[in-house]
């Protein structure tokens, strides 16, 4: 019987969530997306020393300060995932832009830009590539800059309607509600277990999907962030899904009967919300009246920026014992060449 990945497959285009791409091909996903954390635990397997050192020799290369060789070791790493996962899917690759850019749309839009370069440089065009941001008001801004540049954009830690509706507005390519994310909110606050169709994270992806399809939204819904299977199972429909190996490998040994849950069709009698806009201000009033949606989105950002900045300690302490090496070597020759002469 067909397992159930492949059942998924007829109705929503999957996606691995994993910078680990020596497990992705048997999945065959269609796009990849990673983060911060993906990239720093893959770095931990000894297989991708090769990526890591790549990154150290193109930052030594473009010199300048040791904060400016660690900044620019970071974005060549995250790269080089990037175009090895790029040899493996037929589609695109989400990258992050450093977390700690997410409260400000200039600088996001700057290392957009230097992003996409460094992939135009290895003869990758922006087209397999998705920009990352976080889904703050400024993070939406700058996706809307960037999208009008031709870049696409996927906007991220999302958690709430609001997020949603704003960055439809914007014109983004796709958004990643992170449904799980929410789940272990409403577990933790209300005591609670849920049932896949009771799953606040499954809910809240239905009602966007629902309103993108009901007002013609070009934006593309992949949910993201899964706890269990039930949830994945309950999304069947959703434009996008992104999943992590560990769920990718029970849906593809499962065998089960499953059936589409969300369509096009369904949306247009299910929404039963009007349209709405955002400017700012209304956009951060109401984020800021959801307790859950306010909670992850700030304990996401702090997460990634924190795992973005032990990555980079580790690329730096690499630069500086490269730096000490050949300082080593150097004295050696010196002094060589004193006892010679």
């Amino acid at each position: 019987m067909t397992s159930v990945l492949d059942q998924l497959k007829q109705w929503t285009t999957i996606v691995s969530d994993s910078a680990d791409f020596k497990t992705i091909k048997q999945y065959d996903p269609q796009d990849a997306t990673t983060n911060p954390s993906l990239v720093l635990e893959a770095t931990k397997n000894p297989h991708y020393d090769y990526l890591v050192d790549s990154a150290i020799r193109y930052a030594k290369s473009k010199g300048g300060s040791i904060e400016e060789m660690t900044e620019a070791a970071s974005d060549k790493l995250l790269v080089n995932f990037g175009a090895e996962i790029l040899k493996i899917i037929p589609g695109r690759i989400s990258i992050e832009v450093n977390a700690q850019l997410s409260f400000n749309t200039e600088a996001t839009v700057v290392k957009a830009r230097q992003l996409i370069a460094l992939y135009k440089e290895i003869g990758i065009d922006k087209s397999r590539v998705m920009i990352k941001i976080a889904s703050t008001w400024e993070g939406i801004q700058a996706a809307k800059i960037l999208e009008n540049e031709g870049i696409q954009c996927n906007l991220t830690l999302l958690f709430s309607f609001t997020q949603a509706v704003a960055c439809a507005e914007a014109g983004v390519t796709i958004i990643s509600p992170y449904a799980g994310r929410i789940l272990d909110w409403f577990m933790k606050n209300t005591n609670k277990t849920y049932k896949p169709h009771e799953d606040p994270g499954v809910i809240s992806v239905t009602k966007i999907y629902n309103y993108y399809k009901k007002f013609g939204y070009k934006t593309i819904v992949m949910g993201a962030s899964f706890r269990n299977v039930g949830e994945i199972e309950e999304l069947a429909g959703c434009d996008f899904l992104t999943i992590g190996t560990a769920l990718l490998n029970k849906l593809q040994n499962s065998h089960k009967k499953i059936h589409r849950k969300l369509s096009p069709e369904t949306a247009l009698a299910h929404c039963l919300e009007s349209k709405i806009t955002y400017d700012e201000m209304s956009f951060k009033w109401s984020l800021n009246e959801d307790a859950m949606a306010t909670e992850k989105l700030s304990e996401g950002i702090r997460s990634f920026a924190k795992d973005g900045r032990t990555l980079n300690a580790n690329l730096k302490q690499r630069l500086m014992i490269n730096e000490d090496v050949k300082v080593n070597e150097f004295l050696s020759e010196e002094i060589t060449f004193t006892a010679k002469n």
